[in-house]
């Protein structure tokens, strides 16, 4: 309730301040970038306009939510992510950034197109427009300051993209979070192929830094037609390293690719005990199976059912399914064994089949070496079972 009435009141300043600001003569104008901090949240930064006149100095923030709203945590993985836009007096609009480089790109704009921004920004901010469906790549803190800022500068407008090998938005990703190894795995488990494919250098402007490098390369044209930079003078307002407030690696027995590896080390070793004794563990695979069916629940919520951004198709569902439940639940029904028996052998031919698509790149999807390692763990399993039940024709362990 408190952060909610926090945000209403910052809207309604921003309302206030919308009201007064519309009879200033003299705009400046501002992008100011916040440097990735180490928090999940944190790990991409963030971006905020800034308007100066003589009724005010306000920082305009595409980033707020409101995270008491109802049912919020299942609208957020739903895709109905609803932000806000606030207008935050500049006495608290850097409060909490402490340790994170913030730098400020004063705006090289005539009168007319400060004015406009700074309009087009008040509108925004007022109650009734404020909400609006975040999108993580292609409508965030970062491109929504960046949209109209074309808009006031229009055709005037250039950017001067340096030549360099094309970048997808899974390449960018990995890039801030190289540091933290479960928010990788977790991205690229939840988000498809569209994650791979090739963006252009207005698409990449999604990451703030990387608008604000971009801002500092553009050029605008005047009416009389002289260009001159977007950007007039720079100002770090926070000191900070430029590459973030970034925690150490992950140890490497704390990663998602070690767990792997040790489930699959497990397994193996379960499996050989298994083929010795003639006999299937089966609490072992009832265990193993409903935890990739669970996470084949999420995996098929994503894809069918939430709208995010990227996350349909993803080809991460041909491994990790629902359908695991049958493999779970059929070892403990006796009569059930001939459908287990061909179950296990679908799942072996379809995640063998799986395997060699993504790796030899004929399903166009990048899968972390982790993600190899857990498919190897039900092929394991059901080779297990048929070579038990099916080539040496031993009876399920009673």
């Amino acid at each position: 309730m408190v952060k909610r009435i926090f945000i209403y009141i910052i809207l309604a300043l921003g309302f206030c301040f919308g009201a007064n600001a519309l009879q200033s003569d003299s705009v400046r104008v501002s992008l100011v970038t916040i440097y990735p901090g180490s928090e999940i949240y944190e790990l991409y930064g963030h971006t905020e306009l800034r308007v100066q006149d003589e009724h005010g100095d306000y920082f305009f923030n595409y980033g707020l939510f409101d995270f008491n709203a109802p049912g919020f945590v299942y609208r957020f993985v739903k895709g109905e992510t609803d932000y806000l836009c606030g207008a935050i007096p500049a006495t608290y609009a850097l409060s909490g950034y402490d340790g994170r480089r913030v730098v400020e790109q004063q705006l090289n704009l005539s009168q007319t197109q400060a004015q406009q921004v700074r309009d087009l920004l008040v509108e925004n901010a007022r109650p009734e427009n404020a909400t609006y469906r975040y999108k993580f790549v292609s409508d965030n803190c970062a491109t929504r300051p960046r949209d109209i800022i074309e808009r006031a500068l229009g055709d005037s407008l250039t950017y001067h993209p340096a030549a360099s090998a094309k970048l997808t938005y899974r390449d960018m990703m990995h890039n801030y979070n190289g540091n933290y190894a479960w928010s990788r795995f977790g991205i690229d488990l939840a988000l498809g192929c569209d994650l791979d494919t090739a963006i252009t250098y207005r698409q990449q402007m999604f990451a703030p830094v990387v608008l604000e490098k971009a801002l500092a390369k553009a050029t605008v044209k005047r009416a009389n037609g002289s260009v001159v930079p977007l950007v007039g003078t720079t100002e770090v307002l926070v000191d900070g390293s430029e590459e973030g407030l970034v925690a150490p690696p992950t140890p490497w027995y704390a990663t998602p690719l070690f767990v792997a590896l040790v489930l699959l080390a497990l397994s193996l070793v379960l499996t050989v005990r298994d083929c010795r004794h003639h006999k299937v563990n089966r609490w072992f695979d009832t265990l193993v199976f409903a935890a990739y069916a669970l996470w084949g629940c999420v995996i098929f919520f994503l894809v069918l059912v939430s709208t995010h951004e990227c996350t349909s198709p993803n080809y991460n569902a041909l491994w990790l399914h629902p359908a695991y439940l049958l493999l779970a639940v059929l070892p403990w029904v006796a009569k059930a064994r001939k459908v287990l028996t061909a179950l296990h052998i679908i799942n072996f031919i379809w995640l063998t089949a799986s395997a060699v698509l993504l790796a030899t790149g004929v399903l166009s999807q990048e899968l972390l070496l982790s993600f190899y390692v857990l498919m190897a763990v039900p092929m394991v399993r059901s080779f297990n079972y048929l070579y038990i039940h099916r080539l040496c024709n031993h009876e399920v362990a009673k």
